[in-house]
């Protein structure tokens, strides 16, 4: 179905809207991915705070260029759609790798955190990395670990006499 003007320069201010409010956008080519599989993506995309908005090239082109951000869209192949984090950097990325990978025909092309421009191969490296909750964990338990183990010391010889004592009255 043809686009008029109106409806373009509905679609281009919705973008440039959504590329305002955004802390990443994540650019995926959508194409042969079923419409079912679409929904499930976008239902995923949702529970993160993320959006999936899909447009023509070249009315990507024109609301990212009208946001001041100089990038080549129509070079990339297949069907593009746009990845919207809001909340969190990097959640729309590991949303959209975890569905990658187990819908192949799904392939990110690149995406853009802060207002830098990442390749394929560094978006999906991006997308590997840890949780900021991952890694706040893998922290305090490095940090605790001294701790517990002096804990652990300090109470070994109280175990082991407890220990003795019950091997002794078991002897009795």
């Amino acid at each position: 179905m043809a686009l008029n003007k109106e409806k373009k320069k509905k679609i281009v201010a919705d973008l440039k809207e959504k590329i305002k409010k955004q802390k990443a956008i994540v650019f995926v080519n959508f194409t042969g991915v079923k419409a079912r599989e679409m929904f499930e993506l976008r239902k995923k995309l949702k529970k993160e705070n993320s959006l999936l908005k899909v447009a023509k090239k070249k009315l990507i082109q024109l609301a990212l260029k009208e946001s001041d951000i100089d990038l080549g869209v129509e070079n990339f192949e297949g069907e593009i759609g746009l990845v919207f984090g809001f909340v969190d950097e990097i959640s729309p990325a590991k949303v959209v790798y975890q569905f990658s990978k187990e819908n192949p025909r799904l392939k990110i092309v690149g995406g853009i955190f802060g207002k830098k421009f990442y390749d394929e191969r560094e978006t999906v490296e991006l997308a590997q990395l840890p949780s900021k909750e991952e890694l706040l964990a893998r922290i305090l338990s490095v940090l605790s670990a001294p701790i517990l183990n002096f804990e652990n010391v300090l109470i070994g010889n109280l175990r082991n006499f407890v220990f003795l004592l019950s091997q002794v009255k078991g002897r009795q």
